[in-house]
């Protein structure tokens, strides 16, 4: 099992989750998170952190989101390594919670 970032993280880009994690699995794109599968160690400190609630589980995806795990999984061998909170995107506020984002993601 790894632990998945979904839709919801995107145009949020909350960090909070980055800085608990105790092995650098996150990388960061221009409005998106993602976990790296391959360095994630299933600890679940990352979790509770997500102001969205983006993150899950691979075997507890919501319905719809089960393509992330590709998605984290691609971009995570791409994207640099997070380590530090940074500020959320600007209309992070806004953009919480709404469906649909998947073609506002900027790989």
């Amino acid at each position: 099992m790894t632990y998945v970032v979904t839709e919801n993280c995107i145009q949020c880009k909350y960090t909070d989750c980055a800085e608990v994690c105790p092995v650098e699995c996150f990388h960061e794109g221009p409005n998106f998170l993602v976990i790296d599968p391959d360095e994630c160690i299933d600890c679940a400190a990352c979790v509770p952190e997500c102001p969205a609630d983006a993150i899950f589980a691979d075997d507890e995806l919501p319905t719809g989101q089960k393509d992330f795990i590709a998605i984290n999984a691609r971009l995570g061998r791409e994207w640099p390594v997070i380590l530090r909170k940074k500020a959320a995107l600007p209309d992070a506020e806004e953009w919480n919670g709404k469906a649909n984002k998947r073609p506002l993601l900027v790989e």
